[in-house]
């Protein structure tokens, strides 16, 4: 079994593992960075820690959505090489438990370019629709390949266009 959290972004499901996550926050004002790269969003203080803000719409090239319900998700230090980081999604959904099984990976070449370490799908028994629609599909994230270009390559390798 896999522990997971289900997060949503332009109105579509996502995953990424829960030992990643420190915690889930509400929006707050993010203070930008003067020159920093595009996927940086910002900087907050977060309980007296300075954490940075990073777009995971950017970084997986995607069209960023004007909510006022945003969430934050914080993740875990170790997770991070150290650093406080925090990406910004639509929604957070659920900390599901899910099983291997329900994984199928993608195809190498293209799981190589994309942020992506398998499909997740939720039939109707584990909570996802009805049985005339079949499973729905989340895409687990690789967070720790997007954090491993941004920190330790020093940069967003994924050619990304910058959202509308």
């Amino acid at each position: 079994m896999i522990d997971i959290v289900q997060f949503e972004i332009s109105g579509v499901n996502y995953a990424l593992d829960i030992q990643m996550t420190r915690e889930i926050v509400e929006m707050m004002p993010i203070t930008p960075v003067p020159r920093a790269p595009e996927y940086i969003a910002g900087i907050i203080n977060l309980r007296g820690e300075i954490t940075n803000i990073l777009s995971l719409n950017y970084l997986m090239g995607l069209p960023v959505e004007e909510r006022d319900d945003k969430k934050i998700i914080v993740l875990a230090p170790d997770a991070t090489e150290g650093s406080n980081v925090g990406l910004i999604v639509d929604d957070v959904h659920s900390v599901r438990r899910i099983s291997e099984d329900s994984v199928d990976q993608i195809d190498n070449s293209l799981s190589r370019e994309a942020y992506v370490k398998g499909v997740i799908k939720i039939g109707k028994e584990d909570g996802g629709k009805d049985e005339n629609s079949g499973d729905y599909l989340i895409i687990w994230v690789d967070i720790a390949k997007i954090l491993y270009d941004i920190l330790v390559r020093g940069n967003n390798s994924n050619g990304a266009a910058k959202p509308a």
